[in-house]
């Protein structure tokens, strides 16, 4: 008789917390049925979805702080991995590179090689490095990608 008794307290004890969670599950789905408008109304359209960087695309220079680039030659790309590469105009040079969430963009150190060229060529790879290594946002305008930050802004074509 007492294995009988502890049988029973046994199954009781295992029903009591399943009938309250199968109750609170019960709870939460009315809930969800019946959400405030607002609420209902906050998701985002499609047209403001947010949109994606394009890792693996290479990227050419065309502008910095307003200027055309005519004269020289700049390139960026962000793979996969998370890796920026490129050209600065004299030297090659990688760094971490990553998109954030609002279009946001970070880019740590760099580091690159140190060939030695013009003090003109110099000059415009230091302002367009560091312009990237400030980069703080990005945006694709018009099929051209827009690198914002306090060291400027970088404007570049789509590369072969």
């Amino acid at each position: 008789m007492t294995n009988r008794r502890f049988g029973y307290a046994a199954l009781l004890a295992a029903l009591v917390p399943m009938a309250s969670l199968m109750a609170g599950s019960a709870e939460a789905q009315s809930r969800r049925g019946r959400q405030a408008p607002q609420e209902q109304q906050q998701q985002i359209p499609p047209a403001e979805q947010e949109k994606s960087f394009p890792t693996g695309a290479s990227w050419a220079a065309s502008s910095l702080n307003g200027k055309p680039i005519s004269d020289r030659r700049a390139t960026f790309l962000i793979d996969a991995n998370l890796r920026g590469t490129g050209f600065g105009g004299c030297n090659t040079f990688s760094a971490t590179a990553y998109p954030l969430r609002q279009q946001g963009l970070a880019v740590g150190p760099i580091a690159l090689t140190k060939r030695t060229c013009d003090k003109g060529l110099l000059d415009f790879e230091r302002a367009y490095l560091t312009a990237l290594r400030a980069a703080r946002n990005w945006d694709i305008v018009d099929g051209k990608l827009v690198v914002k930050g306090a060291a400027g802004e970088v404007r570049f074509e789509r590369g072969l």
